[in-house]
């Protein structure tokens, strides 16, 4: 009887403990909302930590040359510099990598991919896709697991960040992996700009007053009109939050190519119709945030416009005119093209001031936060 009691005891200390775990510490300035988080993933210090690890770990990869991070390098705002993404074996993806700031209160998470929005499935993409591949994970569940398991780091981690699972070796799941990823990229917040400190921190001198007028040219609907695809305050559309409604991710044309034949644009790249099949879909994409945009050239979703003032031109034309060679085409007359891809006059000094602001939404801060560095240096 005395040793029942005693169990009873120390389950009902454990539940206490639990029940009393402190609430997850999120890093995000007023007046800026959190992330939604789904129920099956809550956040902890402890998981988040994991996440790091294992984002930079290049043991996720099949030959051990590459990590998450090959392809999200933090002083590049979570891209890599590259126009198109190189896996683990070489193989070239067709788009460029997305930045990874503020991901988590994306609606979409890639550049044409209407359906899997949540983080933990997409995390699966580049761990086990072959088409292309990118960490080359496929077939290699089991040595994959069996890796993190021997090792004496990830012993504690997994055992902190799921203390739940009973036997330990139930912690050591490809589930409980995206898990801890996801739970990391929901950290890698960028609000610190000195456009932020400017609009929403009470510091009118944080801007130059070039940046201030680049603003209203960019909000300004009769000039540039860009907020009508990078609205928001994360300049990328519509966003999801905690407590927040559900949005619909927003996908646009914006007139690269204009191709003859059954697709406008490259084969490789016809965006979400690659998923929909839709013909009005060709050359659609997700509009990228704006955030740390100068640190991310190249731009567009394959990396065919090299600076941001190239792509400034690109829009002030409604569309890019290839005069020669396989993609050749006029693409301010592709059919697909958003109506608010219209082009625009602009100087030689209302360029500059707009790309001063661009410059503005640098978030010095977000890159150097050790936080979301690399714990293995």
């Amino acid at each position: 009887m005395r040793r029942a009691a005693v169990a009873m005891a120390a389950l009902v200390a454990v539940g206490t403990a639990v029940a009393q775990a402190p609430p997850f510490a999120w890093d995000i300035p007023a007046p800026f909302p959190k992330p939604p988080v789904p129920a099956d993933n809550a956040m902890s210090a402890a998981k988040v930590e994991l996440g790091r690890r294992l984002f930079y770990d290049r043991r996720m990869s099949v030959n051990g040359a590459q990590s998450c991070a090959s392809c999200h390098r933090q002083e590049l705002a979570f891209t890599d510099g590259l126009a198109r993404a190189v896996g683990t074996t070489g193989e070239m993806h067709p788009r460029g990598s997305m930045s990874l700031a503020n991901i988590g209160y994306s609606p979409a998470l890639t550049w044409a991919d209407p359906v899997t929005t949540a983080l933990e499935a997409q995390a699966l993409v580049p761990m086990f896709g072959t088409e292309p591949v990118e960490l080359g994970l496929r077939g290699m569940e089991g040595r994959f697991l069996a890796v993190l398991q021997r090792d004496s780091v990830y012993q504690r981690r997994f055992s902190r960040a799921f203390p739940e699972s009973s036997p330990a070796g139930d912690r050591y799941t490809i589930a409980n992996v995206v898990k801890a990823i996801a739970a990391f990229e929901r950290t890698m917040v960028s609000m610190r700009s000195p456009y932020d400190r400017y609009r929403y921190g009470g510091e009118p001198n944080a801007l130059s007053e070039s940046a201030k007028r680049g603003e209203l040219f960019f909000f300004s609907g009769q000039r540039g009109g860009c907020f009508q695809c990078h609205g928001g305050w994360n300049f990328s559309g519509a966003v999801r939050y905690d407590g927040g409604p559900a949005v619909e991710p927003s996908f646009f044309n914006t007139g690269l190519y204009n191709l003859p034949g059954e697709t406008s644009y490259p084969a490789s790249n016809t965006g979400i119709h690659r998923v929909t099949r839709r013909p009005d879909d060709v050359g659609k994409f997700r509009p990228p945030t704006l955030r740390n945009i100068a640190v991310t050239a190249p731009y567009m979703h394959d990396g065919s416009i090299a600076t941001l003032g190239e792509v400034l031109d690109h829009y002030a034309a409604g569309g890019r005119t290839i005069a020669a060679g396989p993609y050749a085409g006029v693409g301010r007359a592709n059919p697909n093209k958003a109506p608010n891809v219209h082009g625009f006059a602009m100087t030689a000094g209302e360029k500059r001031d707009v790309i001063a602001f661009l410059e503005s939404l640098t978030d010095s801060a977000f890159l150097r936060n050790p936080a979301l560095g690399d714990p293995w240096k």
